[in-house]
């Protein structure tokens, strides 16, 4: 039996810890049969380099992360060839259609209006390429919402969300609405709520979508179907010495 190992980064919020335990729940009893864990890259317990020890047999890594970047590149490369460079991992979670549902669902539940400004509102990262993710996001939204949909970022990547707030209630939309691009509440979601945006939804929390989601990605990577999955071996030397190598955000 291949176990799934859910990495996600972790938090000093306890409130973010309990719902990545209930979404690392709801995942479980989606697939009861199959053993899944749930570890994390630094700050909260238990940590990924002692769940990878712990597991017996194969086992796919699914990053609980929204994006590539410094995490996905860097971290778990460096912990998983030093204790299972056995292990596959998966892509990131997004950008996905299932995501994008689930983002539709907080809007409306948030009490999203027909002439309302969207923005997508993500923490951002130094990496390029998780830039472009979060943007690729943003345009699924554009075409499930059938309106314009910004990204704009809570930490590193332009725009900022305050800037890209500010820029639209120039214009001529009655509200601003952030659609919080976070898996839980915590740091970068309570900056999205500090933009001055009149409404911020909820974050993505827990989900079936999501659950549905964190399974797609283990098959992928059990299948080598996906050009995101690869050995961590691989994909660590791949990366040492690399001039381009994202910086850690925080």
């Amino acid at each position: 039996m291949t176990t799934l190992v859910m990495a996600a980064h972790g938090a000093r919020s306890p409130e973010w810890d309990a719902v990545l335990a209930d979404l690392a729940g709801r995942v479980r009893r989606t697939r009861p049969k199959t053993p899944a864990r749930l570890a994390f890259l630094e700050l909260s317990d238990p940590p990924l380099e002692r769940v990878l020890a712990e597991v017996a047999g194969p086992v796919v890594v699914v990053p609980l992360l929204l994006a590539g970047g410094y995490h996905v590149h860097i971290d778990l490369p460096e912990v998983i060839a030093r204790v299972r460079p056995d292990a596959v991992v998966a892509g990131p979670l997004g950008p996905h259609p299932l995501l994008t549902e689930v983002l539709a669902r907080r809007l409306a539940a948030a009490g999203l209006r027909p002439r309302d400004a969207v923005i997508l509102g993500a923490a951002g990262s130094s990496d390029p390429a998780a830039l472009a993710a979060v943007r690729a996001a943003a345009r699924l939204l554009s075409v499930r919402l059938s309106r314009p949909v910004t990204a704009a970022f809570a930490s590193s990547g332009r725009p900022g969300i305050d800037e890209a707030v500010a820029a639209i209630k120039e214009g001529p939309a009655p509200r601003t609405v952030v659609a919080s691009y976070l898996l839980a509440p915590g740091l970068f979601h309570t900056r999205l709520a500090e933009s001055g945006a009149d409404v911020v939804s909820a974050p993505l929390g827990v989900d079936d979508d999501l659950a549905r989601l964190v399974w797609h990605r283990y098959d992928e990577a059990r299948q080598g179907s996906s050009r995101s999955s690869r050995t961590m071996a691989s994909a660590a030397s791949g990366r040492d010495g690399s001039e381009s190598a994202p910086v850690k955000i925080s």
